[in-house]
């Protein structure tokens, strides 16, 4: 059974509340397909808001981040709990903004895995090389790292069911986009990690997106490729174009 397409945006530290349901409102029939799985993933302060814009569209709410404990003295955070509470499905976890700016590491980020499962979350795991990682020819060494520690202790259950975000640092708001062949073989080498980790058809299932500057003109190609199985798109989620890349075809 070919895997279904889920592409997401991930709309990062922008969006007030009233700006956030005004988007939501925009998007809605530009983004309608139930071919593929549309997410919005959004700031904390804005997800209710875009969880009641959203109310009978096909969108679903993600959030950008949480934390690995249940409730208690995290100032700032926040919990799955709060998260199911109100409807979220999905979590980004990891994301190299995260790593770079707030020091989480790759043991944080699956202790984040573990407990978005624990409570039914899927969770967006992403990984991805600096331009110095690229030109040194260690891509892949850095990534399947990410990828075999994120996944320390993952069910194969869980696993098939996660989401796996591959988004080159380098390409992220940049402009610049991996080529097709590039984005492609590092989604390819993802899969085989998790071939390794789990099982053939573990492999088979878990959806691997590419992220990193996706736009309109480029969205058909690269989710044309075998092994990336949609985007986690940036700045082009906060526009009407990401109507385009949700009906790439």
């Amino acid at each position: 059974m070919a895997r279904k397409k889920i592409i997401a945006g991930n709309w990062k530290m922008n969006m007030t509340p009233s700006e956030a349901v005004e988007l939501v409102n925009t998007l809605k029939p530009l983004v309608a397909n139930d071919e593929v799985d549309v997410v919005f993933c959004v700031p904390a302060i804005d997800i209710i808001p875009v969880m009641e814009a959203a109310k009978g569209s096909n969108i679903q709410v993600g959030a950008e981040n949480m934390y690995f404990e249940e409730k208690g003295a995290y100032t700032g955070e926040i919990s799955p709990a709060m998260l199911t509470d109100v409807g979220v499905k999905y979590v980004i976890l990891g994301h190299s903004e995260r790593r770079e700016y707030f020091a989480e590491t790759s043991e944080t980020v699956n202790k984040k895995m573990l407990k978005a499962f624990e409570h039914g979350l899927t969770p967006i795991m992403c990984c991805g090389e600096t331009l110095t990682q690229r030109e040194q020819g260690v891509t892949m060494d850095f990534i399947r790292q990410q990828v075999k520690v994120g996944f320390l202790g993952v069910t194969p259950e869980q696993a098939a069911s996660a989401v796996i975000a591959y988004e080159p640092i380098w390409a992220i708001g940049t402009g610049k986009t991996a080529t097709t062949e590039q984005a492609q073989e590092v989604c390819a080498g993802i899969r085989a990690c998790i071939a390794e980790l789990y099982d053939e058809a573990t492999a088979e299932a878990i959806r691997i997106q590419y992220g990193g500057s996706v736009n309109a003109s480029t969205a058909a190609e690269l989710f044309a490729q075998p092994d990336i199985d949609g985007g986690l798109v940036g700045g082009a989620a906060l526009k009407p174009d990401f109507g385009k890349i949700v009906n790439y075809k």
